[in-house]
């Protein structure tokens, strides 16, 4: 994707509040990065390089990467493990799944056996202790998958420990509610490509688009082309942070870019602190 449909990468910095965050983790320090789409076409090299560069210029304790390592064909994940084995974590490296790589029948196992031989631990409906036993990681099935079950990973915590839950899908989010979820990670949305800065992605405002619009200029407006909701059901949680009943999600925006680009949407690297 040329430089002018995605513009600039952006290092995002925020700090979460996690209620009973052990003393020993005060200060830990988490780095995301979701939906590569690496492919030869939706990434482009010098994006991907500078990606890792401020990753790990930020020293995390901790690396997560939360889907959607490739479009469709899964092979080209053996291009993209090359590049990602120069990210650096002092607690390892983390990922789940996204909806696209699990595209074919053997792409789960493809992508997941590749990120495996460079030390990338693919988490699929498990839980990692990378910080510890007070700070428990759950990783999701995608949520369009068959396998998609939170109830019996959630419920092997005890409610009154804190935990993170990486799930590719923000839509997930609505039933996590069930459970203590501290911080969720999530990508899928691309931020919603198109937003107008001070209101938010336009893809929000998609049903009054599609009262508003002829239908004979929908066609030139790419996001009204389809059924957006076939996408993401809650696109208001398409980028950044937000309190989804009692818990807490953030939505990457991105590395990967689909026609028609971005606008005031740019790539990120999000680098989260957390605190008590």
């Amino acid at each position: 994707m040329h430089w002018l449909l995605t513009g600039p990468l952006r290092v995002d910095n925020l700090t979460i509040k996690i209620a009973e965050l052990p003393t020993s983790l005060q200060g830990t320090k988490l780095v995301q990065l979701s939906d590569f789409h690496y492919d030869g076409l939706r990434l482009s090299e010098e994006m991907l390089e500078k990606a890792i560069a401020f990753s790990n210029e930020a020293e995390p304790d901790l690396v997560v990467l939360t889907g959607d390592f490739v479009t469709d064909d899964p092979t080209p994940i053996h291009q993209l493990v090359h590049r990602l084995k120069h990210l650096q974590s002092r607690c390892g490296i983390y990922a789940v799944l996204g909806n696209h790589d699990i595209h074919y029948n053997k792409s789960k196992i493809e992508i997941t056996t590749a990120l495996n031989s460079i030390g990338i631990h693919v988490l699929w409906n498990e839980i990692a202790y990378p910080l510890g036993k007070e700070l428990p990681l759950v990783g999701l099935a995608d949520y369009w998958s068959r396998e998609f079950n939170p109830a019996p990973v959630m419920n092997q915590i005890d409610p009154a420990t804190p935990r993170i839950v990486l799930s590719h899908n923000p839509d997930t989010a609505k039933i996590l509610q069930q459970w203590r979820v501290d911080l969720q990670l999530s990508g899928h949305t691309h931020g919603g490509h198109i937003v107008i800065p001070g209101i938010g992605p336009v893809i929000v405002y998609y049903k009054k688009l599609l009262k508003i619009l002829p239908k004979k200029l929908r066609r030139w407006v790419p996001i009204l082309r389809g059924d957006c909701s076939k996408v993401v059901r809650y696109w208001e949680w398409a980028q950044g942070f937000h309190h989804v009943g009692e818990n807490q999600l953030y939505v990457n925006r991105g590395l990967g870019t689909y026609f028609p680009g971005r606008l005031f949407c740019p790539p990120e690297v999000t680098v989260i602190t957390l605190i008590s």
